[in-house]
């Protein structure tokens, strides 16, 4: 992106802009400044809750560039500031944090796959921030995506254009909320069907390394638990596990109902999931038992709240997590 675009905003928390080469200045005051020519974090007293990647990350050196691509989270911090992501796994150097690209979808008579980078069909690339703004309460970006196809004659055609707003509100001593909306429009005069498959779309989590079969679990709002919850819907989900540091931690990931196909089916690695090693990913698919066409002129809205956590949390906390949610957020 050509030139640096600089905002500057009396705050509570703060938003600056790192880089590989100099980090921008924080401003003790409890300033916050973004450059665009870097990534996006959002800390609060100085410590990082969240940071946007919207530079081109390249996977290691030796794998495929195929696997390039910008626009997503990572890393997301617990309060106590453990890691919850991760990103370009050796088993899956397509997974990026917190995502959320198309897996199977019909665009002009071609099936176009925009998750599996490896298929060469399809990406999905970060295109500019129409917003950043920041109250006593929180800190906001929306970013534009662009969901690409990709033609064996290394031709490109815009099919979805999203805006993903991010709002990351002020922490307590053990957790934070970020609300997620990702409104969705064709980008041309051509309609695309989001095809059912088992994955893809909606909300993506790809978790910690730390995690694995012995030292993590999931509960959703339908009482289901790891060994069961894949296929099934449900309006919240909680994984917490073991951390760093002798601590326990997690997220929970409320589904919003005015979603498509709310309560929303789940894609999650069971305990023997990546060969057994039990490593976690979640996906809220709405696509995951049922066709979705989008059409030009139209907009269509998914919404999901991450509750950040330190400590334990239980069904009882999440089904009053989901309830403030829907009130607050219409």
């Amino acid at each position: 992106m050509k030139g640096t675009l600089t905002y500057i905003f009396c705050c509570i928390a703060t938003v600056i802009v790192s880089s590989s080469t100099a980090n921008a200045q924080v401003n003790t005051a409890a300033f916050f400044s973004i450059d665009t020519t870097s990534t996006l974090t959002i800390l609060f007293k100085q410590q990082p809750l969240l940071t946007y990647q919207y530079k081109v990350a390249y996977p290691p050196a030796g794998v495929d560039t195929i696997y390039k691509r910008s626009g997503f989270i990572h890393p997301l911090y617990t309060p106590n500031g453990q890691v919850l992501t991760q990103i370009q796994p050796a088993d899956h150097y397509h997974h990026y944090g917190i995502w959320n690209p198309w897996t199977h979808t019909l665009f002009e008579k071609d099936t176009i796959d925009f998750w599996n980078l490896h298929a060469r069909k399809g990406t999905v690339r970060f295109m500019k921030f129409t917003e950043i703004s920041k109250t006593e309460n929180f800190a906001t970006y929306t970013a534009l995506l662009e969901h690409v196809v990709l033609y064996k004659n290394n031709t490109k055609k815009v099919a979805i254009k999203e805006w993903q707003t991010v709002k990351v509100y002020t922490p307590d001593s053990s957790q934070y909320i970020i609300d997620i909306s990702s409104k969705l429009t064709c980008a041309s005069s051509s309609p695309i069907k989001l095809l059912t498959y088992r994955y893809g779309g909606g909300l993506g989590w790809r978790a910690t390394d730390y995690w694995n079969k012995d030292n993590c679990e999931v509960l959703t709002s339908e009482g289901k638990n790891r060994s069961n919850t894949d296929g099934s819907a449900a309006r919240w989900l909680i994984a917490q596990g073991n951390l760093p540091q002798n601590d326990w931690g997690g997220m929970m990931i409320l589904s919003h109902p005015g979603n498509y196909n709310h309560p929303e089916p789940l894609r999650i690695w069971d305990a023997n999931g990546n060969k057994g090693r039990g490593d976690l990913f979640i996906n809220f698919s709405p696509t995951k038992n049922k066709d979705w066409t989008l059409t030009p002129g139209n907009e269509y809205i998914l919404k999901y709240r991450l509750i950040v956590f330190n400590g334990k949390k239980n069904n009882v906390q999440a089904n009053t997590a989901w309830n403030n949610y829907i009130q607050q957020v219409k």
